[in-house]
């Protein structure tokens, strides 16, 4: 059997594959991708060999923020699908061998959402406590200089109750008060509901903005030179402040243990988002470490705009290594809000498939996204056809997260939509990525498809990868990662650069398997 097969905690070193639904494939028609369409795929994902899949949001939502603000965590939005399509792939995906994790957002809901249309109806109804509310300073404005991540203040007025609540996000998605209890059993209760039906695992958005300080302290300001656009874009006030009161609270603890303990009746395994560009480290630690909370974090440090040079990987793990020695965390090289990596690094082939290698041989558990097995750039959304509220919003210094989320391409023919929707597809196809289809690489030996299934093939066979220690060091751009898991030993030697060193051609590696 292969350690894949024998892995107890799969989680542990495993490989999961990010899928946004919107892009991934239309059966409809109705150019918007759909839980049947991600159940027609998944025998393409499968033969990937990762572990499990993460599905972006599905919930009902008015998709003010594509998703990521609920109206109802308990059924499909009909743009997707129904339950019995969520069923139906759940018991494909199992027959594969696919664990299913889906995107929990429990930090706040859609204002459409009914919790926050009976709290928001009074002062004294059953929900008023529900959501974070204030009643402003003296002179009207907001109860503190919170801003919001989408720009400007995270405080929205409300006629009904002559009172503000809290967004941290767009002002529909309200912020729930988790200094509830009663908030805190209700959202238990929607994780219950998913485990239920047969979900393996849960991605948790924004994992560390769940408890606000209750006091409402204002943030401290940031001098120039301290500002990190980690977290929002650099061109965004968001990052002129420390984020010491507006989330990542100590009390978030105790409701993470409670959400563990649930999971635990399953063998539920959860990977939390920290956005927090000053703390995170820490966060992961708390967040992670021991078998009380949650078994691993997304963390953004392989997600910036700067290039990852040897040096550079090596600076991340030692920084781990002092911050947060037991912490375990998920790494990416591009996800559904970030530029993809091949256009931020300005990568060639060859590079791509040389940081495939290096993310495969990396101590942790890693996530990939749609698309990123094929090696596809950043797609060129024009204005005219933005969807992103983020990218509208700050255009054109940011052009938003449209470039991403662009539909998957499945088949090179520009008269197919590439094969995503007989429709009008809800974000224009890239033409420079028909090339790059999966129907065109599926056959070509050494494509970037091959490369990455070749690469996670590497990972799983070989337990000193998916959960040995790991000694890493760089040596000019030449990269080497030392990874040991009893008799098992692996060793990676690789050239990050686009120059002949150290006895390797630009962008080659060397493998030693023990």
């Amino acid at each position: 059997m292969t350690t894949k097969e024998l892995a107890k905690d799969w989680w542990k070193g495993g490989v999961i594959y990010q899928i946004y639904p919107r892009s991934y494939q239309d059966t409809t028609g109705d150019g918007t991708g759909d839980l049947p369409g991600i159940t027609q795929r998944l025998d393409y994902v499968a033969s990937l060999g990762v572990d499990a899949i993460w599905i972006s949001p599905f919930f009902r939502s008015p998709m003010k923020d594509f998703g990521y603000d609920v109206s109802d965590y308990l059924d499909i939005d009909p743009t997707f699908g129904t339950l019995a399509d969520f069923d139906a792939l759940i018991a494909r995906a199992h027959e594969l061998g696919l664990k299913v994790m889906i995107d929990l957002v429990l930090s706040h809901t859609s204002d459409q959402h009914p919790w926050f249309a009976e709290s928001r109806a009074s002062r004294d109804n059953d929900k008023a406590d529900w959501y974070v509310w204030s009643d402003p300073k003296p002179d009207g404005t907001p109860p503190n200089n919170w801003l919001s991540i989408f720009g400007g203040p995270a405080w929205q007025w409300d006629a009904r109750r002559e009172q503000y609540y809290l967004h941290n996000f767009l002002k529909e998605q309200p912020d729930l008060n988790f200094h509830n209890p009663d908030v805190q059993q209700a959202l238990l209760d929607v994780a219950a509901f998913w485990q239920d039906r047969g979900v393996d695992g849960f991605r948790l958005d924004t994992i560390n903005f769940y408890t606000h300080d209750a006091q409402l302290r204002d943030n401290p300001g940031l001098p120039p030179d301290q500002r990190k656009s980690d977290t929002a874009p650099a061109v965004n006030p968001y990052n002129h402040q420390s984020h010491k009161y507006d989330k990542s609270q100590p009390e978030n603890l105790a409701f993470l243990e409670k959400l563990r303990a649930v999971m635990d009746q399953k063998g539920t395994a959860a990977v939390g988002e920290i956005g927090d560009s000053e703390k995170a480290w820490e966060l992961l630690e708390e967040y992670t470490s021991g078998d009380k909370r949650m078994q691993m974090s997304y963390v953004f440090d392989f997600l910036s705009g700067d290039n990852l040079s040897a040096q550079r990987i090596v600076e991340v793990f030692e920084e781990k290594a002092r911050r947060a020695p037991d912490g375990w965390p998920c790494w990416a090289f591009s996800n559904h809000d970030v530029v993809r990596h091949a256009t931020r690094w300005n990568l060639t082939e060859a590079a791509v498939n040389a940081y495939a290698t290096v993310l495969m041989c990396l101590k942790g558990s890693v996530c990939i996204y749609q698309g990123e097995e094929l090696g596809l750039p950043e797609a060129d959304v024009p204005f005219e056809a933005l969807q992103d509220p983020y990218g509208i919003e700050f255009w054109p210094e940011f052009k938003g997260r449209d470039g991403c989320r662009t539909p998957m391409v499945w088949e090179a023919q520009t008269n197919t939509n590439a094969g995503f929707t007989t429709g009008v597809p809800w974000l224009p196809i890239a033409p420079e990525h028909l090339q790059m289809a999966v129907s065109e690489q599926d056959r070509r030996i050494g494509s970037v498809l091959n490369h990455y299934r070749w690469a996670i093939a590497l990972r799983h066979r070989h337990s000193a990868l998916m959960q040995g220690e790991q000694v890493i060091r760089a040596d000019g751009d030449i990269l080497t990662i030392e990874r040991r898991h009893g008799d098992d030993a692996v060793t990676l030697r690789v050239n990050l650069s686009d120059q002949e060193t150290g006895g390797l051609g630009p962008w080659h590696f060397e493998l030693t398997e023990v």
